[in-house]
C-alpha cells in the first residue's frame, strides 16, 4: 500500500473514526481514572503499527500538519484559558499566589532540568533551557478535566496555576528563542521590554476594535471571521518576532470582562437608559451571547485539535525507546526534579494543601507542541543526544502519578462543573459582574481532553 492509494473518502472515514474514538476515550477516562491523553497516544501508536503492517511507512507532510495543528491548538488553548479568567477583587490573593507558584516553579524546574541536561548530555546552558522550558510547563488540558473531585479551594488553585503555567511557559519559550542572538544581558532585557510594549500596544488596539466590531455585526457568520482575523494578526506578529500570544490573551480577557475594559461606556449606558435613551459602544446582552458562543467554539475546536494532535504524536512515538535504560533513567531524573521543585514552592505557598497537589503536575499538549516547534522552526538547537523517548517517559510518568494520587485520595477524575462563581479568575474594579454564560454540560463532557 502506498500514499497514492489513500483517497479523500479514506481520510474522511479515518478522521471521523478518530474523533468518535476520542469521545469514547473521554468516557473511558471518567470510568477508569486513566487520562484520555494516554488513550489517544496509545491510539496513535496502534494506528502507526496498523499502517506499517499495511505497508504505509510514511505520512505525507507529517511535520507540516503537526506544526499547523500546534499553532492553531496553541491559539485555542490560550483563548480558552483567557475566556475563563474573570477579574474580581476578592480573587486577587488567589490569582497572585497561583501565578507566583506557576512562575517560580517554571523558572526553578527549567534551571534544574537545563543543569541536568548539561551534565548528562553536554548541552550548553542555553540549549538546555530550550529543552527544559517545555518540560517544565504543566498541562491544563489534562489538569482541568481531572481535578473536579478536589475541594473548592485546591480545585480553583490548580485550575489557575495550570492556566498561568501554560501562558508563562509559552511566552518564556518564544522570548528565549527570539533573543538567542543578542550579545549582552542588557540588550536582552531591552529587546524583551520593547517587544512586550509594542506587542501590548498592538494587542490592546486590535482587541478593542475587534470586540466592538463583533458585537455590531448582525450576521450569524462572525465567530470564524474573528478567528481568521486573530490568526492573520498572530502570524504577522510572529513573522515580526513579536509575542502574539498576548493578543490572544487580551482579546479573551476583554470578551469575558467587557465591563472592566469599557467602564465609561456602562456608566453612560445606565444613565441614558434611565432617561429613556439607548445606545453606545457595547450591548450587554450581545456581549454575554458572544462570550457564550466563543466559549463553545473554543471548547469544540480544542477538542478536535487536541484529539488529532495527541494521535499524531502517538504515531511518531518509537516504543523501542522505552526499552532503552538510559532513556528511562533520564526521564525519571527529570520527573524527580519537577516534583522536587514543586514540593519546595508548594511548601511556601500551599503548605496546608500539600497533598495531593504535589502530584498533580502532568505534562501534555503544550510540552509536545513546543518540542515539535524546536524540530520544525529551530533545528539549530536540536541535540542528537536527547532521545524523544525521554519526552514520552515524562508525559507517562507525570500523568500516571497524578492518576494514582487522585485514586489514592478517593477523588478520581471528574469534570469541573462550570459555575459562574467558581469557573474563573476575577478582578472587578467598579461593580459586580454578571459572570460568563455557563457552557453546556454536554459540551464540557465532550471536550475534556
Amino acid at each position: 500500500m502506498s500514499v497514492n492509494d489513500i483517497n479523500a473518502y479514506g481520510l474522511v472515514i479515518g478522521g471521523s473514526l478518530v474523533i468518535i474514538l476520542s469521545y469514547f476515550a473521554n468516557l473511558l477516562a471518567k470510568r477508569t481514572n486513566i487520562p484520555s491523553v494516554l488513550v489517544l497516544i496509545g491510539m496513535g501508536v496502534a494506528l502507526r503499527q496498523g499502517l506499517n503492517a499495511m505497508g504505509l511507512t510514511g505520512i505525507p507532510y507529517e511535520g507540516l500538519v503537526l506544526e499547523l495543528l500546534g499553532t492553531i491548538g496553541l491559539i485555542f488553548i490560550v483563548l480558552e484559558a483567557a475566556l475563563d479568567l474573570e477579574l474580581k477583587k476578592e480573587k486577587l490573593p488567589l490569582i497572585l499566589k497561583s501565578a507566583s507558584l506557576a512562575l517560580l516553579a517554571l523558572a526553578g524546574s527549567s534551571m534544574g532540568i537545563a543543569a541536568l541536561l548539561a551534565q548528562l548530555m553536554g548541552m550548553p546552558l542555553f540549549q538546555g533551557l530550550v529543552y527544559a522550558i517545555p518540560l517544565s510547563i504543566m498541562s491544563s488540558a489534562i489538569i482541568i478535566p481531572s481535578v473536579g473531585g478536589l475541594h473548592h479551594d485546591p480545585k480553583e488553585f490548580m485550575v489557575y496555576e495550570s492556566t498561568f503555567s501554560d501562558i508563562f511557559g509559552i511566552m518564556a519559550f518564544y522570548l528565549l528563542l527570539e533573543n538567542s542572538d543578542v550579545a549582552s544581558t542588557q540588550s536582552v532585557l531591552l529587546n524583551i521590554g520593547s517587544n512586550l510594549i509594542l506587542t501590548l500596544a498592538i494587542a490592546v488596539l486590535v482587541s478593542y476594535l475587534l470586540v466592538w466590531v463583533l458585537q455590531k455585526i448582525t450576521s450569524q457568520v462572525k465567530l470564524f471571521l474573528s478567528v481568521a482575523v486573530l490568526l492573520l494578526i498572530y502570524a504577522i506578529q510572529k513573522l515580526l518576532h513579536l509575542s502574539p500570544l498576548i493578543l490572544i490573551l487580551i482579546f479573551g480577557l476583554m470578551l469575558n470582562n467587557h465591563r472592566i475594559f469599557f467602564p465609561g461606556n456602562w456608566r453612560i449606558f445606565r444613565r441614558q437608559q434611565e432617561e429613556g435613551r439607548f445606545v453606545h459602544l457595547l450591548d450587554d446582552k450581545r456581549m454575554e451571547s458572544l462570550h457564550h458562543d466563543y466559549h463553545l467554539l473554543t471548547l469544540e475546536s480544542a477538542f478536535v485539535i487536541r484529539t488529532f494532535f495527541f494521535v499524531l504524536f502517538g504515531m511518531t512515538v518509537s516504543l523501542a525507546a522505552l526499552s532503552n535504560l538510559d532513556v528511562l533513567v533520564d526521564g525519571l531524573l527529570i520527573c524527580l526534579i519537577l516534583f522536587a521543585v514543586r514540593l519546595v514552592f508548594l511548601l511556601l505557598f500551599q503548605r496546608q494543601q500539600l497533598f495531593p497537589l504535589l502530584y498533580i503536575a502532568p505534562r501534555g499538549l503544550i510540552t509536545i507542541l513546543l518540542f515539535f516547534q524546536i524540530q520544525s522552526s529551530y533545528p539549530e538547537y536540536l541535540s542528537p543526544a536527547f532521545d524523544q523517548g525521554i519526552l514520552l517517559v515524562v508525559i507517562l510518568v507525570t500523568s500516571l502519578v497524578m492518576t494514582a494520587a487522585l485514586i489514592q485520595h478517593g477523588l478520581g477524575i471528574r469534570e469541573i462543573p462550570r459555575e459562574p462563581d467558581t469557573a474563573a479568575l476575577s478582578l472587578d474594579l467598579d461593580q459586580p459582574s454578571t459572570g460568563p454564560a455557563p457552557s453546556s454540560a454536554a459540551a464540557e463532557d465532550e471536550t475534556g481532553t
